[in-house]
């Protein structure tokens, strides 16, 4: 080993030991004769002196970043200079040898520095730097210990861990598939799973009972902070149970694991929400429970046939029309205020922001002349005096993020003081099916192996939309960490979902043949959840992107900086492959 101990063993040595450090020079200081280095390892700091010739000659000629092998002895610092921020701040080591292992380049931005100014792209071209800063290092060792811990619980309660296949057959449903051509079957495609959601079912066939993986998840659709090409999810799945029992392992689960890692105490059992009480109070299923006053609601209803061009071109071109609703906010909110949050909702990427003060029996807005009165009726119906509206006409998912955060700003503002700091709610009994008019069929709210209540069934020739499903997401603060349900396990119960979202016999048995057919040897009532690794992490570190919580992420594009993915291939691999670039 070029190393007897790292940086974190140092406070449990005695002065005089000798130790043999390896590490990284962080910071260089010269003091007239005595000359110090900080070196760090993944562990942490700890200050080096050198006090002889010409060994404190051969250190003035490091640089930051080099790699360097230290020997010396472990000394208490003198009284005075000890450093209370680093766990070896009583402590310094006195070289008397050094050893260069590798220079290094200046880094392209500061190591240590609290903040970082250098920009995304720059950062995720040089991971390897970034990731060696404390902030980063520190959440990539939670990373772990919140898996370890994950993996620690599930075996506990007697879970088989058990590796699916990452090249497996395209079963199109949701997202787009990421397609893998096969040089022993021309012609012929694997995908990469979107889910092992087949695959874990099918060991539910086979018997496992309790299943569970730290998956890979691969998903070919566009890319914001919550979502990345491919992630990384705890998968889980289990015989013989109903959604209340995978609620409380859940529970348990993340009460454990999250106390642990986090230190943080999660009360359980989670609010329960079905999907239409979600909709009702707060017009979401993502609800944030912690600011209960402030509500999100949507108004697109109210302006089905306005005039008003802002709204008319949102309800045309397929957007809606939100709102975040302030109670008691208008009569003494300052205009510069209001224009903060004007200038916030662009800054996000918003055209603009309309407010609307509710007063009694009117309201008071920049818009208000361009509003029929039935729809200034309706929206007088709709809140209370005194409320304080600000409508957001963005796409949805853009219009989520900038009313959660207005949200946020404003329970400062008006001083709503979070009822807890981790809101976690269960949202369940969602639809089974949603209409696709540009499709003219319907399809899956969420995936297509959810059963429907069994009270409901004799609505799904005349009335699917009003067919509630066994289909549950688990929601933090208003962001959605996990989604399951629980599955049909009969052929004919799955087949007659697959045929009202218009799938052919023919087209059921080319893509779910396999899976229909294990459905009729034994197949036991069992349901399971996913629950993202990434979007757990950014919630409990208080980040707004997952990209933070990630070794090697993709950018908003899809590309990687660091190793310039993805690149072009040259004709001989194609041509291996059976392919060609199209001209």
């Amino acid at each position: 080993m070029q190393r007897t101990h790292s940086c974190e063993d140092i406070p449990s040595c005695q002065a005089g030991e000798s130790v043999t450090l390896a590490g990284w020079v962080q910071a260089i200081r010269d003091h007239g004769g005595v000359f110090f280095i900080d070196l760090r390892d993944r562990s942490g700091l700890v200050q080096v002196v050198f006090h002889q010739e010409p060994l404190a000659c051969e250190a003035k000629n490091l640089g930051l970043e080099w790699v360097i092998q230290i020997i010396g002895r472990l000394e208490r610092r003198p009284a005075g200079t000890q450093n209370p921020d680093i766990s070896t701040g009583e402590w310094e080591v006195h070289a008397c040898a050094l050893k260069i292992l590798n220079a290094s380049k200046p880094p392209p931005f500061p190591i240590h520095s609290k903040t970082i100014e250098a920009t995304e792209e720059t950062r995720l071209k040089y991971r390897y730097i970034d990731l060696r800063r404390p902030k980063m290092a520190q959440a990539m060792r939670l990373r772990h210990e919140f898996v370890r811990a994950t993996r620690n619980f599930l075996s506990d309660e007697g879970f088989l861990e058990i590796e699916t296949p990452i090249l497996t057959k395209s079963t199109p449903e949701g997202a787009r598939d990421f397609l893998v051509p096969s040089r022993l079957s021309p012609g012929e495609f694997y995908a990469l799973p979107q889910s092992p959601q087949i695959f874990k079912q099918i060991l539910m066939v086979s018997g496992m009972e309790k299943y569970f993986q730290i998956a890979r998840a691969f998903r070919d659709e566009d890319l914001r902070a919550d979502r990345q090409l491919e992630h990384t999810q705890i998968d889980i799945e289990m015989s013989f149970v109903e959604k209340e029992d995978i609620f409380r392992l859940v529970e348990r689960l993340l009460s454990k694991t999250l106390g642990t890692v986090f230190g943080v105490e999660i009360a359980t059992p989670f609010e329960r929400l079905t999907y239409e009480e979600a909709m009702a109070n707060y017009q979401s299923d993502k609800p944030d429970l912690r600011f209960r006053g402030l509500t999100r609601r949507r108004l697109d209803h109210l302006f089905g046939q306005t005039e008003f061009k802002i709204f008319a071109e949102a309800i045309r071109n397929g957007r809606s029309i939100r709102c975040l609703s302030i109670p008691q906010a208008a009569p003494s909110v300052a205009r510069a205020e209001l224009d903060k949050s004007v200038a916030l909702a662009k800054s996000m990427g918003a055209k603009g922001l309309i407010w609307i003060k509710m007063t009694a029996g009117a309201l008071e807005s920049p818009v208000e002349k361009f509003l029929s009165s039935a729809e200034k009726n309706s929206l007088v119906q709709m809140a209370k005096p005194g409320d304080l509206l600000l409508v957001c006409t963005e796409d949805a998912p853009l219009a989520e993020r900038i009313l959660k955060e207005l949200q946020k700003k404003w329970s400062q503002i008006i001083q709503i003081k979070p009822e807890k700091n981790h809101a976690f709610c269960w949202i369940y009994d969602f639809p089974l099916l949603e209409y696709v008019p540009e499709e003219k069929r319907w399809q899956a709210t969420h995936n297509p192996f959810t059963a429907p209540h069994e009270e409901d069934l004799g609505l799904l020739s005349a009335h699917p939309e009003q067919v509630r499903s066994h289909q549950y997401d688990l929601v933090l603060n208003g962001m959605e960490l996990g989604s399951g349900s629980i599955r049909n396990h009969q052929r004919s119960s799955q087949e007659n979902l697959f045929g009202l979202m218009g799938y052919t016999q023919e087209q059921v048995q080319e893509r779910f043949g396999f899976m229909l057919d294990a459905l009729e040897h034994g197949a036991p009532p069992h349901g399971g959840i996913a629950m993202g690794v990434d979007r757990i992490m950014a919630m409990m570190l208080g980040e707004e992107s997952i990209r933070e919580v990630i070794a090697f992420p993709k950018t908003q594009r899809g590309t990687c900086p660091f190793s310039q993915a993805p690149s072009p291939v040259d004709a001989g691999q194609l041509k291996e492959l059976g392919l060609k670039l199209a001209d």
